[in-house]
């Protein structure tokens, strides 16, 4: 595969058919983070995305395009939560069935979330039963259609429509960014944005962060081959934890992004409660880690204009309370 899995066509593609369906989110400013970094800082909240987080998007994208006939045996899909709502969601759109496997240890509301938009979930253990094999087996029994979260053209180009915004209202600010810092899991999210990012700022450098420990994006980089994850590895950041990069995003995202960055779980939460307090946001602990890298000197942002994704926030109440409190301690 090379960097022409999708193309800012794709892109542009994408944002027509969500025009009027997903949310157009905001590129915040924040004076409070600038201050922090020395530099000029832009967020862009897709927290406020339907579904609360960015996954409306490649959802939206790839489930609009089923034949009649792939809509009457539904689909089925596989994650720790944001893509479980997101196809749940889309779904109930279409009228479609859909299943969802899910890990048990996934928050309560992720789960919660995702069945009360309709779909049949299915729980597995993360740590010893495949997920990939479970919905194979439901796709091979149903007829369903694989969703799958990352590692698909029209899933890529509709997460791309996050890039496309940025880079669109960025131009119509007069500003050019210097670096863009994106969460990262399975490569999805940051190949489509990369790919609209550098179509329009071909300087710009754009950066995966990832949870230490699932830094496999960041390994893979400098490798040139897709890396793995330490299995013993854990993190605050469920939404993160996908042990390798997908195959078609690593093939984008190989020729697009800059050095991979690994954040701290403790520089996490710092930055789910600098977020509250200063943008009045609620970020999952994955939806914060690029602004946690921002804020914690993981990347120099002195100088420069950096643009954060804040990709999700879905997070349970009694975590982000806890979390809360112990920050603020």
């Amino acid at each position: 595969m090379t960097k022409d899995v999708i193309s800012l066509d794709d892109i542009m593609d994408a944002a027509q058919r969500l025009r009027g369906l997903a949310v157009r989110t905001p590129l915040l400013d924040c004076s409070a983070a600038d201050a922090v970094c020395g530099g000029k800082m832009l967020i862009k909240a897709e927290m406020l995305q339907r579904t609360g987080s960015f996954k409306f998007r490649g959802a939206y994208n790839r489930i609009s395009r089923l034949t009649d006939d792939e809509r009457k045996k539904g689909v089925v899909a596989f994650s720790s939560g944001n893509h479980a709502q997101a196809v749940a969601a889309v779904s109930g759109i279409f009228g479609i069935a859909a299943t969802i496997v899910m890990p048990a240890d996934a928050p309560a509301m992720k789960i919660d979330a995702t069945r009360e938009y309709g779909a049949t979930v299915i729980l597995y253990d993360r740590f010893t039963e495949s997920r990939e094999d479970i919905a194979a087996e439901i796709v091979a029994t149903q007829g369903a259609t694989l969703v799958p979260p990352f590692d698909h053209p029209m899933i890529i180009a509709g997460q791309g429509t996050a890039g496309l915004e940025i880079a669109e209202d960025m131009m119509a600010r007069g500003i050019v960014p210097d670096q863009v810092l994106v969460p990262c899991s399975g490569g999805g999210l940051i190949a489509g944005i990369a790919t609209a990012i550098t179509a329009h700022f071909p300087d710009c450098r754009v950066h995966a962060v990832e949870p230490s420990g699932f830094d496999d994006m960041a390994r893979s980089l400098i490798s040139g081959s897709r890396e793995t994850a330490d299995p013993k590895a854990r993190s605050i950041c469920d939404a993160l934890l996908v042990p390798t990069p997908g195959e078609l995003t690593f093939s984008i995202n190989k020729n697009l992004l800059g050095k991979g960055l690994a954040v701290e779980d403790e520089a996490v939460r710092a930055a789910m409660v600098f977020a509250f307090r200063h943008l009045k946001l609620v970020a999952e602990p994955g939806g914060a880690i690029a602004l946690a890298a921002a804020l914690s000197g993981s990347i120099d942002c002195k100088n420069k204009t950096t643009v954060v994704v804040m990709s999700g926030g879905n997070v349970d109440p009694a975590l982000f309370r806890e979390i809360l409190d112990q920050t603020s301690a």
